[in-house]
């Protein structure tokens, strides 16, 4: 089919160049390929006939009528004018109304002539009606039509006559082409065998025009399949030519700061996950190829003390070790923690961030060029070209998904063997997402949590509840706790937001008089903000009100509160990071969701997630659900963009885990895509992926 993209969109039948320019611009169809494979985003059932006396409520689904116009008006002046048509079917009546091309509809239809209706009925001023209904002259004779497609259409293409029925009569068209009829199918013959799938052109051909819906899902389950191997042999091809091509250093033994901190320091024994990740990096290090790791670990699992051993076996191994985190309060966090379990075993730390003094830089810059300094852990400021090292051996990258990819590929240019790269997150990423979007990093999990941490209580109370919940407030400050009150702040509602944010922050100063309530948000400067959460880590401020900046950075055990105001603004996994700000000591912790009475079907399961599960895999795997993989934080700078027509990353796990095999299988006797079948592969995905940057190399 790769030949298609060489016939112009303009040449098929029932376009022409007018068709073809607004095609191009509203959907970017500018070829044949791009159109056989411009597939509905839905079905729906054409094979009955409905009754205008049975349609009642107020969410009726697009149906089908048949019967006559009673009459046409008019209403309306200039850009409010519209054509109403009056419909009966003999059991009732309703309204078609058309807003544009007024003319040549009054000029197409006629009263008292039979017709077949369809579309979705609002109920409007006490009657029904149909907005730009598609309309078909009755023939007693025809077949009813069965699954019809409905295809993605934009104001402009609706304003331009497009309409379903148009794309699916151009679809068909297409179909019936010899371009299209003599396509040569891009799957390899046997993988086709193999599974059992439908040939190409008959899969295109239901998925346009179903015959039956058991043929329609035997289409879809091909195409999926078809999009995800090459998704899969796209990926798995960059990552054998990167273990081929990049050697990393071998850091040959653990070391005596490892097994000194390890025997000597280490205050609470590590978890089974933790020393299986450990054994995992450790072992990426010893191989002679240069480590490419994801650490994934719900909030509190313990990342940091696995990065501390991994950068003491590169220490030790005469490399150095950088930290990168990607707000100040975060690097200096990292910086407290680790430098105080590297004075024990006489490691030199510094931390490098924008405020630092200059005298401060000029004598890290001379310590890194000397080797004196084996660990610095800071902000993007490592990534200036001035910061350069005399052998930096390990990066790793904390909260990978705020550093954009380019930027992390500055930190390559900073040694002549590329140094070993961990990035940690705490942001969980579903197993199908993270197999193909993070396909070229090893993906290791901590899925355990320090013992004698207890899962954080969540409860979901609404507006009228405010007093109960600072009563409860009350009784933990009272016992020497502490909380955080965290408000939305959108950029589209931003002073309304902030005013909110204001408010609040005075009433939580009426309600507890003999407290210390400190203030947060992105909008004050630096020092300011650094203050105020400074107070409160310290226990000098009792409460926190804030916006989500406290969503990555704050680490106070002493924090047992969480209050999140209006809560259905969040996302899942934003209220997951938010929650994970409590829990972090021995006591119990409190997560407490406020929201209004009246939420969508939807956004009450968002919350009740949250009040069923602490799992942050189970919560990630909803929240793709809910928004679908490519809104997922970190897959806009994975350096994989794709976009899939057929296949969901959410749902057709089953068919990524045949999709990768097969692919693996493949490459393993056509590693380079050489062979004659192999080519014709490789010119597929060069097709499906012209658009993309390969980042394969980069973290």
């Amino acid at each position: 089919m790769n030949n298609l993209t060489r016939y112009d969109i303009k040449y098929l039948t029932g376009v022409g160049p007018k068709r073809a320019e607004i095609l191009g611009k509203e959907l970017d169809i500018r070829s044949f390929y791009d159109m056989l494979y411009n597939f509905p985003f839905r079905y729906i059932d054409r094979s009955t006939i409905h009754r205008i006396a049975d349609l009642r409520g107020h969410d009726i689904p697009s149906v089908q009528l048949r019967g006559r116009f009673v009459t046409f008006n008019t209403q309306g002046e200039g850009a409010r004018r519209r054509l109403i048509g009056l419909f009966s079917d003999g059991t009732g009546t309703l309204e078609c109304v058309w807003f544009n091309r007024i003319k040549s509809i009054q000029q197409t239809y006629r009263t008292g002539v039979e017709y077949i209706i369809f579309g979705k009925p609002t109920p409007f001023n006490r009657t029904l009606s149909i907005a730009h209904p598609e309309v078909d002259a009755y023939q007693p004779n025809q077949q009813p039509a069965g699954m019809v497609g409905v295809y993605n259409l934009t104001e402009k293409l609706r304003n331009h006559g497009f309409s379903s029925r148009l794309m699916q009569k151009l679809a068909k068209n297409l179909l019936e082409s010899d371009a299209v009829k003599q396509g040569h199918d891009p799957l390899p013959e046997a993988i086709i065998r193999h599974r059992g799938l439908m040939p190409v052109y008959e899969a295109v051909h239901n998925l346009h025009l179903p015959s039956s819906i058991a043929a329609l899902q035997r289409a879809q389950y091909r195409m999926k399949y078809e999009e995800l191997f090459f998704l899969e042999l796209h990926i798995l091809k960059n990552i054998k030519g990167l273990t081929k091509k990049l050697a990393g250093q071998v850091f040959s033994h653990v070391g005596s700061y490892f097994n000194d901190f390890y025997n000597h320091h280490l205050q609470f024994p590590l978890t089974g996950a933790q020393k299986r990740v450990i054994k995992e990096i450790r072992a990426d290090m010893m191989s002679g190829r240069q480590m490419n790791r994801l650490l994934q670990g719900d909030v509190g699992s313990g990342k940091t003390i696995v990065a501390f051993f991994t950068a003491l076996i590169a220490i030790a191994n005469d490399a150095q070790a950088c930290i990168m985190a990607p707000t100040e309060i975060l690097a200096t966090q990292h910086f407290e923690a680790i430098s105080a379990m590297a004075e024990k075993v006489g490691v030199k730390v510094a931390l490098l961030t924008g405020s630092t003094r200059k005298k401060q830089r000029d004598e890290i810059h001379a310590a890194l060029l000397d080797g004196s300094l084996q660990l610095l852990i800071g902000t993007h400021a490592l990534l200036e070209d001035v910061v350069q090292y005399r052998n930096l051996g390990l990066a790793i990258i904390d909260e990978q998904h705020r550093f954009g990819v380019a930027q992390r590929a500055r930190l390559w240019k900073k040694n002549a063997t590329p140094p070993h790269v961990l990035v940690m997150t705490a942001t969980p990423i579903p197993r199908t997402l993270s197999m193909t979007v993070y396909g070229d990093l090893d993906v290791s999990i901590i899925d355990e949590l320090p013992p004698g941490r207890k899962p954080v209580s969540t409860y979901l109370r609404y507006e009228n509840d405010h007093e109960k919940v600072y009563q409860f407030i009350g009784q933990e400050l009272r016992k020497g706790r502490q909380a955080y009150i965290v408000y939305p702040l959108i950029e589209e509602n931003e002073k309304l937001d902030l005013r909110a944010l204001e408010e609040g922050f005075e009433i939580v100063q009426e309600k507890f008089p003999h407290y210390k309530v400190s203030m947060v948000h992105g909008k004050m400067k630096p020092a300011e903000k650094d203050y105020q959460m400074q107070q409160f880590a310290s226990h000098e401020s009792h409460i926190l009100v804030a916006t989500t900046v406290i969503e990555v950075g704050v680490n106070v055990p002493n924090a047992s509160v969480m209050v999140i105001e209006n809560a259905e603004r969040f996302g899942l996994s934003q209220l997951h990071q938010l929650r994970g700000r409590v829990g972090r000591g021995a006591d119990q912790s409190y997560c407490i969701l406020m929201s209004k009475h009246s939420l969508t079907k939807e956004t009450r399961h968002r919350l009740e997630v949250m009040t069923t599960t602490n799992d942050g895999f189970v919560v990630a795997e909803e929240d793709m659900k809910l928004r679908g993989p490519g809104d997922m934080e970190g897959t806009q700078q994975s350096g994989i963009a794709f976009n899939l027509k057929v296949a969901n990353l959410v749902t057709d796990g089953p068919i990524i885990e045949q999709a990768r095999a097969d692919a693996e299988a493949y490459l393993e006797h056509d590693p380079q895509l050489d062979s004659s079948e192999g080519r014709q592969l490789a010119a597929h995905i060069r097709l499906l992926f012209q658009h993309t940057v390969n980042w394969g190399l980069i973290s």
